[in-house]
């Protein structure tokens, strides 16, 4: 991908950006990374974590985040990036208050365990209470000023293979309620996460597994009529080496006496004086690679035909530490995804 002008954004109003992935892809950390990304330059983003596994505050090495708006991190260039990690208990509890005035009750029932037993009997309420109040901070306005709270929130969802029944809530609500509070609250998120608002992105890996999950999951989307949003490709090696080395490589046809030659030259044969083992030995790693990155480069072509745009992420050398999420959200910025 080519840079892009700082300004130039291939989600210009989108307000909602929903990050799914297969597992191990790295979809927290690059969920992080577009929150700094598209806070960058003064805006004000919400990054908010629905699983209960704390990897916001693993990402940023912060303590445990409570149930509550806080600022996390300062963007580039200026902009403010808060976090909250959503409780399905104490979501139930918002929503016992907002539509019924019983927030003292809840907490009864809470503690007598009415509200686990609620959502485990019908796990479709607890999806809905989640993209809820997610939904709830897109639509949020200053009451002093009618702007909208954020400029954009960044929610980090669960994995490929249940990102659609989750966003899928007035579905998954069907059976529980056809009229009544519950179901008008259901229709109000359904038209958040299926408006121009919001775009569902993904996160893989050149290889096979992640890259199928991905293809899978932007057709539920596509069927269930939920916008597609990016493909963000994660730990991107760099090739190494010309594309004519590689394709010879892959050929069989890398000449190793060369090789041998250039190691020699080099000075790195000066103990034996054959540098001919080590060119074989390298030979064949450079056969290995190159191979791989045949792989890499089918599985590219394979989420090119999808036809939605495609972000690098490169390889983080030191992992995802704070300094690496923000060489994630500079290059998410180079190339048009923030």
């Amino acid at each position: 991908m080519g840079t892009r002008d700082a300004q130039d954004t291939d989600w210009e109003g989108v307000r909602l950006h929903v990050v799914s992935g297969k597992g191990g892809t790295g979809k927290t950390t690059v969920a992080a990374a577009l929150a700094l990304a598209l806070a960058a330059g003064g805006r004000k983003v919400l990054l908010v974590e629905v699983e209960g596994r704390q990897g916001i505050a693993q990402i940023f090495d912060l303590p445990p985040l409570p149930y509550e708006e806080r600022k996390i991190a300062v963007a580039p260039d200026g902009g403010d990036v808060y976090a909250l990690a959503i409780d399905p208990e104490a979501a139930m509890l918002d929503y016992l208050e907002m539509f019924y005035g019983m927030k003292r009750m809840g907490k009864a029932l809470t503690r007598i365990g009415v509200v686990d037993f609620a959502t485990t009997i019908a796990p479709g309420l607890r999806d809905v209470l989640v993209t809820g109040k997610t939904s709830e901070a897109v639509r949020r306005r200053d009451p002093r000023t009618g702007t909208r709270v954020y400029d954009a929130v960044v929610m980090d969802a669960p994995p490929t293979g249940r990102i659609v029944r989750f966003l899928n809530v007035t579905q998954e609500i069907a059976g529980l309620a056809r009229v009544g509070p519950i179901r008008h609250h259901a229709d109000l998120v359904r038209g958040v996460l299926t408006s121009p608002e919001t775009a569902v992105h993904f996160v893989t890996l050149l290889e096979e597994m992640p890259v199928q999950e991905t293809l899978d999951g932007i057709a539920e989307l596509r069927e269930t009529k939920l916008p597609v949003g990016g493909i963000f490709i994660n730990m991107v090696r760099p090739a190494g080496l010309p594309d004519a080395a590689l394709e010879a490589a892959f050929q069989g046809r890398f000449d190793t006496a060369e090789l041998a030659a250039g190691l020699k030259a080099a000075g790195l044969a000066e103990r034996t004086g054959d540098a001919g083992p080590l060119a074989e030995a390298l030979t064949k790693e450079i056969a290995e690679h190159a191979r791989r990155v045949e792989l890499e480069n089918q599985e590219r072509e394979t989420l090119a035909s999808v036809g939605t745009p495609r972000y690098d992420l490169p390889l983080l050398p030191d992992g995802a530490d704070l300094a690496g999420l923000y060489e994630l959200a500079e290059a998410l910025r180079a190339q048009g995804a923030a």
